[in-house]
């Protein structure tokens, strides 16, 4: 892997990031129509019942996604803006409802600019891979007049941080070139990157911890 920070194109960035969203969202969508089939199905009537649940967990599964990820991925309004503490946990639990992993929302800001709050939400999509057996991410940040800091611990059952998140996170090029799965730490990366801030990520007795400072840009609360 070349260890030179790596430029998109604006259109291969945003090729990629739409991979990304729609591999996100194929999973309820296509449960969703498979719920309207079984529906639709006159020789299954006696799954109706199960078919309309699979429809209603399925929608709620997909606005939780679109929601996240029209900020995490989106600009999310035009501008400077400040996004609301109680809003980044609410969009984060969300996407993640009690289940395998636990979030615990340390967060003491009562809210992060935008690129500070988008880096925060990408980095939970990252925390929560690096447990795929379940575990606690602990979620912490903070914010002055001068800075954000962001802090992510990940604690489960065989905790991982694959080499290739470690790398494209620190906007290096991929073995085998971008896809839809690895452009997201590189985006995480270069959202730190581009307001002058650092981010890191490291994996020390089976505890995986993320870390990224950015500079404070004052604006409208959302």
């Amino acid at each position: 892997m070349s260890d030179a920070i790596l430029k998109l194109t604006a259109s291969s960035l945003a090729a990629l990031l739409c991979a990304r969203v729609c591999h996100d969202l194929v999973g309820p969508v296509g449960a969703l129509e498979n719920g309207l089939d079984l529906l639709d199905d006159e020789d299954s009537t006696d799954m109706h019942d199960d078919a309309i649940d699979l429809i209603k967990v399925s929608a709620r599964q997909a606005s939780a996604k679109l929601q996240f990820l029209r900020i995490a991925f989106g600009a999310g309004g035009s501008g400077p803006s400040i996004i609301g503490s109680a809003k980044l946990e609410s969009l984060c639990r969300g996407l993640y409802p009690d289940g395998k992993i636990k979030l615990d929302w340390q967060v003491e800001a009562d809210g992060l600019d935008l690129p500070a709050g988008r880096s925060l939400m990408n980095l939970v999509m990252l925390a929560v891979a690096t447990v795929p057996l379940g575990g606690t991410v602990l979620i912490e940040a903070t914010q002055t007049t001068t800075a954000a800091h962001v802090s992510l611990t990940c604690t489960g059952r065989k905790a991982r941080l694959e080499d290739t998140v470690l790398h494209t996170l620190a906007g290096k090029a991929p073995e085998g070139g971008f896809d839809g799965r690895n452009i997201h730490p590189f985006y995480t990366g270069m959202i730190v990157r581009e307001t002058g801030g650092e981010i890191e990520a490291k994996i020390e007795d089976g505890t995986v911890s993320f870390v990224a400072t950015l500079p404070t840009q004052q604006g409208e609360d959302k």
